[in-house]
């Protein structure tokens, strides 16, 4: 049998799917994929495996042993293949790669999850509104919405948030994290969409048009905010003074009054800003433009009215 082994010799085959093993036992448990049998049960649980190796990893979720342990940062798993999987952290190995654009990966699952993005294919559905999704964890995150559920606590103010990322970024506020830098004034940022929105003050981009008195406006928010001015709606409430606006960002901004929190810095001298207007008029101070006379009041914008 061990001359069969290392020669590779495979004289065991599935008479369904013509699939060879080197060994008997092998072929015998391969068979049970199409037979259905499962005849190893957990004790604790009841769930069934077709083989015993994957009864006796499956215990070590009930147990909490943990027998593989990574040599390079000591991370303990109860599966040898987890432990096989994790150590590509550790070389680099990406041993799952795209045929279409190349890309690697570390898990067969992950590259399945990828391939969706060039076949469209979005094969997980919200019941609740039928929204589609490519991964099952964003339908996951989806049904939040639905279901109020708010999992991710800051341990620092106690605010919670339907996602994990939402929750990484909001740390910022308290740690002072801002890892996205403008490359033309070296303005910092909090988040990747914010420091995406300002650059439009330096390439003058205006993609967002009005559909009714075709203004162009360099931010989606803009636009938003704009149509208030044909709607006359603003559904936006403060809950402490009760002012009211027309998109939940401008609520958000006009939050900062009572918070104090001050997101935007100066990348040249750190000084912070409430709200954006005023540290573009600041940058005007350090590249030497004076387009118009420096004011620290509110931006007209964020009073929309105590209406």
């Amino acid at each position: 049998m061990e001359e069969r082994v290392q020669n590779r010799e495979k004289p065991y085959k599935c008479d369904v799917c013509m699939s060879e093993f080197t060994r008997k036992d092998s072929l015998r448990d391969h068979v049970r994929i199409h037979t259905g049998e499962k005849p190893f049960k957990c004790e604790v649980c009841m769930s069934e495996f077709t083989r015993k190796d994957s009864l006796r990893d499956h215990v070590r979720k009930h147990t909490g042993e943990k027998p593989y342990k990574c040599r390079m940062c000591m991370s303990e798993f109860a599966v040898k293949g987890s432990l096989r999987v994790h150590m590509r952290i550790h070389t680099g190995e990406k041993p799952y790669k795209c045929r279409m654009c190349m890309s690697g990966f570390t898990v067969k699952g992950s590259l399945r999850d990828h391939m969706r993005i060039h076949t469209g294919e979005k094969p997980y559905k919200c019941d609740v509104c039928m929204s589609v999704f490519a991964q099952k964890g964003n339908l996951g995150n989806h049904m939040r919405i639905h279901t109020g559920e708010k999992p991710y606590k800051c341990d620092v103010c106690m605010s919670v948030f339907t996602r994990k990322g939402g929750l990484r970024v909001h740390m910022r506020i308290h740690t002072g994290e801002k890892p996205y830098k403008c490359d033309v004034c070296m303005s910092v940022f909090r988040t990747k969409g914010t420091l995406r929105r300002h650059m439009s003050i330096h390439t003058g981009e205006k993609p967002y048009k009005c559909d009714v008195c075709m203004s162009v406006f360099a931010r989606k928010g803009s636009l938003r905010r704009h149509m208030g001015i044909h709607t006359g709606e603003k559904p936006y409430k403060c809950d402490v003074c009760m002012s009211v606006f027309t998109t939940k960002g401008n609520l958000r901004s006009h939050m900062r009054i009572h918070t104090g929190e001050k997101p935007y810095t100066c990348g040249v001298c750190m000084s912070e800003f409430t709200w954006e207007e005023h540290l573009r008029k600041h940058m005007s101070m350090h590249i030497g433009e004076k387009p118009y006379k420096y004011n620290t009041s509110m931006p007209e914008l964020i009073n929309e009215g105590n209406t």
